[in-house]
């Protein structure tokens, strides 16, 4: 695994506007990857969510989003210095949750699989369309990747996955638009809170099917924001 520091990711700042959040990026705010994916939702997906909070109870469901969003958050910052270099394995302590989680991702996940990396927690901003924050980009299992981390209570199903090969689509397509690259694979780490390696990827064809699935969402944004 090494670095290849040969694209210049540019710098930005983020803010909620109108429960949305916006990238500022060289004077230019763009709406971000997951807010028009949350936005766009089918009205079925957005029932389904509204019943499991029902069901579950406003309060617990609010804890466990929560929990879920501080577990992520711990893990991906152990990750990261994982990738610069700035993590020993054989130091750094195994007692909490996350610092398990993180270790499973990278022992079955990146270990030996990893060739070469680009950015981690970069940002990509399609000008004048949309802007996100890929994990990590680079060489994977010898192909340009972008790579995305993920933690959940379960093993996840493919079919409650789709967002996250929306989130792929809309940063490999702008990667490659960009910095004229051909990114051709698109992967998801996770690892649950039992322990429980996953892996996700959509590659070729599959990856511009949801590069042009989230164009088409994109627009919709566009479209219900203008209904408003």
């Amino acid at each position: 695994m090494k670095w290849n520091n040969k694209f210049i990711y540019p710098k930005s700042s983020r803010s909620i506007e109108d429960g949305l959040r916006k990238y500022l990026i060289e004077g230019e705010k763009l709406p971000s990857v997951t807010s028009v994916i949350d936005f766009t939702k089918s009205i079925e997906d957005k029932a389904a969510l509204a019943n499991w909070r029902e069901r579950t109870g406003v309060d617990l469901a609010n804890k466990i989003q929560k929990d879920a969003a501080k577990r992520g958050g711990k893990m991906h910052s152990l990750l990261e210095q994982y990738l610069f270099g700035k993590l020993n394995l054989n130091l750094f302590e195994k007692n909490e949750e996350f610092q398990k989680m993180a270790e499973i991702i990278i022992k079955q996940g990146i270990e030996g699989r990893l060739q070469e990396i680009w950015g981690v927690e970069a940002t990509l901003a399609y000008p004048e369309k949309f802007c996100g924050t890929a994990d990590c980009l680079g060489i994977f299992d010898q192909k340009e990747s972008v790579i995305d981390f993920k933690n959940s209570l379960k093993l996840k199903k493919i079919e409650y996955a789709q967002d996250w090969f929306l989130q792929l689509g809309a940063y490999s397509l702008a990667h490659n638009v960009v910095y004229g690259t051909n990114i051709t694979s698109g992967v998801i780490l996770l690892c649950t809170v039992d322990l429980v390696f996953q892996e996700f990827k959509v590659e070729n064809d599959e990856l511009i099917m949801y590069q042009n699935l989230f164009l088409g969402r994109l627009k919709k944004f566009h479209e219900m924001k203008n209904l408003y």
